[in-house]
């Protein structure tokens, strides 16, 4: 969450970006995307089944997820329209991750 809120804040970016899953995506921006589009399945799973474990195991690979986007796709210097496309993969990210550990009963801190 710290490392999703510097990023945003290097950018600058207003909210609300929406992402482009039509456009040529990195292997490592595919898998976030596709992370981030599990949230609502697991949400629904775990007030079936009433275990929040499966939430925090979410999260868990989420942010791995996110880490390995980081590691491989430069946001701050990515030309446009890419440079649009990975903040509002960031921004999605630090909501889903502030809503999962809310959820969870846990706050998600916005710097260390």
């Amino acid at each position: 969450m710290v490392e999703v809120c510097s990023i945003l804040r290097k950018a600058d970016a207003p909210t609300g970006a929406v992402v482009d899953t039509l456009g040529p995506l990195e292997p490592a921006e595919r898998e976030l995307a596709l992370a981030l589009d599990g949230y609502g399945a697991v949400l629904g799973e775990v007030a079936e089944s009433l275990e929040p474990h499966r939430l925090a195991g979410y999260l868990y690979d989420l942010v791995r997820a996110y880490i390995s986007f980081y590691d491989s796709c430069p946001v701050i210097a990515a030309d446009e329209p890419i440079r649009s496309n990975r903040i509002a993969l960031c921004q999605l990210t630090g909501r889903t991750l502030e809503l999962g550990l809310g959820r969870l009963g846990i706050a998600a801190p916005q710097r260390m």
